[in-house]
């Protein structure tokens, strides 16, 4: 019996180009998740792919253009593989397949396929790469002593980041994780928003909170904040520190001042790593000051230890119109 029948929300591919793959899945229970309520997913990836595809059974039928069903091939075997690992699978998974099975083919390396991608487990989540960018940049957090995540909001930069501290941190491969961010303010200045010093940097740091949330129990990440395991402060509090055998993140780090940077680098000690992220296109320091976070990447590029991630509108893994004002403004920043 056929699962779903052709609602002509996809074409069946005509032509001289036309191919067709069978495949089958030996877990059926696990289908259903893998198709998506009412065949979502699979009518994702006929739309996307531009191919057919029909599952009966624990069969599924991919029609199209050889390249789509490859792509396809790779997708499902992909999202398959994550369900026999006891993962979930939603909408978005599917779409970052999808990106991932594309980027895999462009720079000619072989798609996950089902086998071990690029992950970071926390207490709370595990948290697998969307695009080919976050799989080397969860490699990178993984190996390199220091990191600079570079790009636009919604590719993870930070997220991703305090996952892997987190991770670290509860193994025990670090003693404390430091969250910081420089506070400069667009449009606002510190001095008109009311309480003491914690609570004017707190709406600075709020992502980071949002963040560590996200990983670990609220309770738990209480308990870590006031035995100082996990500390979140301004960028101005770490002159004249040592941090050693800490995880240290530095978010919107194309806010601070060269000097600035040269000073939070420094502060690098035995058994720690740091990530350093940030937006070179959203720089709101004053018109004539240069970004401590260009003319850093520019003088340490390439020194051993330390690794440069650059992502794009194309990593963006909010929702897909985001990628697309993403976009179009790098495409008119000349003119803004």
């Amino acid at each position: 019996m056929v699962k779903r029948p052709s609602d002509g929300s996809a074409r069946r591919a005509e032509g001289p180009a036309r191919a067709r793959l069978e495949m089958e899945f030996d877990r059926p229970p696990l289908l259903g998740a893998l198709f998506g309520q009412f065949d979502q997913n699979l009518i994702t990836i006929e739309n996307r792919l531009g191919v057919y595809i029909a599952a009966r059974g624990n069969r599924v039928v991919v029609e199209g253009e050889p390249v789509g069903i490859a792509r396809a091939r790779d997708v499902l075997n992909d999202l398959y593989g994550r369900l026999e690992r006891g993962l979930p699978v939603d909408g978005a998974d599917v779409e970052a397949a999808i990106t991932m099975a594309a980027d895999a083919m462009t720079q000619g390396v072989p798609a996950p396929a089902g086998g071990l991608p690029a992950m970071i487990r926390t207490r709370r989540k595990t948290i697998i790469a969307r695009t080919a960018a976050q799989a080397d940049y969860i490699r990178a957090l993984g190996s390199s002593d220091v990191i600079f995540a570079l790009g636009p909001a919604g590719t993870g930069k930070t997220y991703l980041a305090v996952a892997q501290a987190v991770s670290q941190l509860v193994a025990g491969s670090v003693d404390r994780l430091i969250l910081s961010r420089p506070a400069v303010e667009a449009g606002e200045r510190l001095g008109f928003l009311p309480g003491d010093m914690r609570e004017k940097v707190d709406p600075y740091l709020r992502p980071l909170y949002d963040a560590l949330y996200d990983m670990l129990p609220s309770e738990q990440v209480e308990r870590r904040i006031a035995s100082g395991e996990i500390e979140i402060a301004p960028l101005a509090f770490m002159r004249g520190r040592t941090l050693a055998h800490a995880f240290v993140i530095l978010d919107e780090a194309q806010n601070t001042t060269p000097l600035q940077m040269k000073m939070f680098l420094t502060r690098f000690g035995e058994g720690s790593r740091m990530v350093v992220c940030g937006d070179p296109n959203q720089v709101d320091l004053p018109d004539s000051s240069r970004s401590g976070l260009a003319d850093a990447v520019a003088r340490l590029d390439g020194i051993a230890g330390l690794a440069v991630q650059r992502f794009g509108a194309k990593d963006v893994v909010r929702h897909p119109i985001v990628g697309r004002i993403v976009e179009a403004y790098e495409g008119n920043a000349g003119n803004a």
